[in-house]
């Protein structure tokens, strides 16, 4: 009694008592702002898009996101909220995803510093997916391109398999991401120089390869890729697929991202690992079952990476998922 009595009337006790309590939410404030500056990467949104198919490749320019489907019928265009803003029609299937022997299998993307939208096929199977488009989104103009020449001297730096899935600009000209896959295991990278379209027979072109260290017993292709000019970096998608060829699908596995740094001065590499791997499917369960097949930059920072990943799961529809990665 008469230690329940001192609790409550020494003002000792009562200090303690305070200081017990403030220091008790102090630690666990602590904690808590801890475990947020520690969490370096982030899923901010997860948007689905059921109408439109097999998005490929992604770019971001003047608030305007522009999405390529690998057997779509046309280039979707979206507002800076990711609605449906508009779209500019390719071909003139009756479906909604053109055959798998009839489609361009177009997978890469990049916007030209004049704002055209360059978009290229794979090459992997024939004529018809060795096309490519030159499109003005404001005026609604589109050539296409024929790249043979191109991918037949791309060939010849030692690529055995031909499937061209991602295309960035960047300060030296062009970066083309070539995927492997389980039967031929080797992703490249090409380097080339502007306009290369124009001038195919003689253009500059070098290979290297990437990811050369990584666990090969299931492998990781390259899905995606684009160029974040602050650090000269190089952000790629990766996705692992159970397939043994450059054609048919698979059952999808975990997807990951890469980041390159200060690629311009590894160009004449003969090989480059990744300086960053992110595993999408450990970062949030979201990304579990997705097969990511290409990113862009809605902004970046000094210290971090504002991006949108594309994913095509192969069912008639695509999704979208809006990260911050930390530099």
């Amino acid at each position: 009694m008469f230690l329940r009595s001192l609790q409550k009337t020494t003002p000792f006790f009562q200090l303690a008592t305070g200081l017990t309590f403030y220091g008790l939410f102090f630690l666990v404030f602590c904690v808590l702002i801890g475990s947020c500056s520690s969490q370096k990467h982030m899923l901010q949104e997860k948007i689905l898009l059921p109408d439109y198919p097999s998005a490929s490749g992604i770019d971001f320019r003047n608030q305007t996101v522009y999405i390529i489907g690998d057997d779509a019928n046309n280039l979707l265009i979206l507002d800076s909220s990711l609605k449906t803003k508009d779209s500019i029609a390719l071909f003139s299937f009756s479906e909604k995803r053109i055959p798998k022997k009839l489609k361009a299998d177009l997978e890469a993307m990049t916007i030209l510093d004049n704002g055209d939208i360059l978009l290229s096929g794979s090459g992997s199977l024939n004529s018809t997916r060795s096309l490519a488009w030159l499109i003005n989104p404001v005026k609604k103009t589109k050539d296409s391109i024929r790249l043979d020449t191109f991918y037949q001297r791309v060939s010849l730096q030692g690529i055995n398999e031909l499937n061209i899935e991602g295309i960035a600009a960047y300060p030296g000209g062009f970066i083309l991401a070539n995927r492997g896959s389980k039967g031929y295991p080797k992703n490249h990278l090409i380097f080339t120089r502007r306009n290369f379209w124009q001038r195919q027979t003689g253009v500059e072109i070098s290979s290297m390869l990437a990811g050369v260290n990584t666990d090969s017993s299931q492998f990781s292709g390259i899905s995606g890729i684009t160029y974040a000019p602050k650090q000269d970096a190089l952000i790629l998608t990766i996705s692992t697929e159970d397939t043994r060829n450059n054609m048919d699908d698979g059952a999808i596995g975990t997807s990951y991202l890469w980041i390159i740094r200060n690629i311009s001065s590894k160009k004449n590499w003969k090989a480059v690992n990744p300086d960053t791997i992110i595993n999408l499917d450990q970062l949030d369960p979201k990304f579990i079952g997705q097969k990511i097949e290409s990113v862009c930059i809605l902004k970046e920072t000094s210290s971090r990476y504002y991006l949108l990943l594309a994913a095509d799961n192969d069912n008639g529809s695509s999704t979208l998922f809006k990260m911050v990665v930390s530099k």
